[in-house]
């Protein structure tokens, strides 16, 4: 079974070792990063709860939050959190602006909200395949330090993963004057060779190291996945895995210490 599905020897473990992608060098800064995909907040019980929601992103207590599946799906994809109250209460603010008679947070579910920096540039990306999907650019300045980041949310099918993944690769646009960071559900448990996420190898590193996140009350699958360029340095990882969490959302959050050894 393990031949078939590599991952399976690593279903118990909730958090990744420090990378050893560093040198003495110190770094620019640190900040905290994580990844939800909150399911439309529905939670395992069915309900539709934003409230539980809410209380795992004040709980994770991360400078940057990305968010996959904040809005309605259909109609009017109307935003399904109260954005006022984790401004007043977290003090988080979205990077992504949208016209005033938009009703979604997001675009195609995906939210960047921050509590820490300067967002330089922003642009919402529509990515190939047979599924409407999108992700969000973000050119983030941090203690001096800079990086884009870009939040994803892949397809279902093999084949578009695999286009969606050269897309996001030719919107980070990698050389060694950039930091990058991508994150959000991949919905990809495969590895090495047999996975979409394998174009990635050649520009980014994983972090995540496969964490199982889904689905939350029996964590099986390592959909939700973190990569960084080769600039930037992991402090640790972990899936939040709760008594909460394992009710908000189908998928468990991810949170990572990054921190940079260099300032662009």
């Amino acid at each position: 079974m393990k031949r078939l599905f590599p991952w399976l020897g690593q279903l118990n473990r909730r958090t990744t070792d420090a990378s050893t992608n560093t040198d003495a060098a110190a770094t620019a800064c640190r900040f905290n990063l994580a990844s939800y995909n909150i399911h439309k907040c529905v939670g395992t019980d069915g309900r539709f709860d934003p409230q539980r929601i809410k209380q795992v992103i004040l709980a994770l207590d991360a400078d940057i939050v990305v968010l996959q599946e904040a809005d309605a799906r259909f109609g009017k994809r109307e935003g399904l959190l109260d954005l006022s109250y984790l401004h007043a209460a977290g003090g988080y603010q979205s990077a992504v602006a949208l016209p005033q008679s938009s009703r979604s947070h997001g675009w195609h579910g995906n939210v960047v909200l921050y509590r820490s920096g300067i967002v330089h540039d922003v642009h919402q990306l529509t990515l190939p395949g047979l599924e409407p999907r999108g992700a969000v650019l973000v050119d983030f300045g941090i203690e001096q330090a800079n990086f884009r980041l870009l939040a994803v949310h892949f397809g279902l099918l093999r084949q578009s993963r695999m286009r969606q993944v050269q897309a996001i690769i030719d919107a980070a646009d990698p050389h060694p004057d950039r930091h990058v960071i991508i994150v959000g559900d991949m919905n990809e448990w495969r590895l090495k060779n047999r996975s979409a996420l394998d174009l990635f190898k050649h520009h980014f590193d994983e972090v995540s190291q496969n964490l199982p996140s889904y689905p939350s009350r029996l964590p099986l699958l390592p959909l939700d996945r973190l990569f960084i360029s080769r600039g930037l340095r992991s402090e640790g990882m972990s899936v939040v895995d709760t008594p909460l969490t394992r009710l908000a959302s189908d998928h468990l959050p991810l949170t990572a210490k990054l921190s940079f050894q260099d300032r662009f």
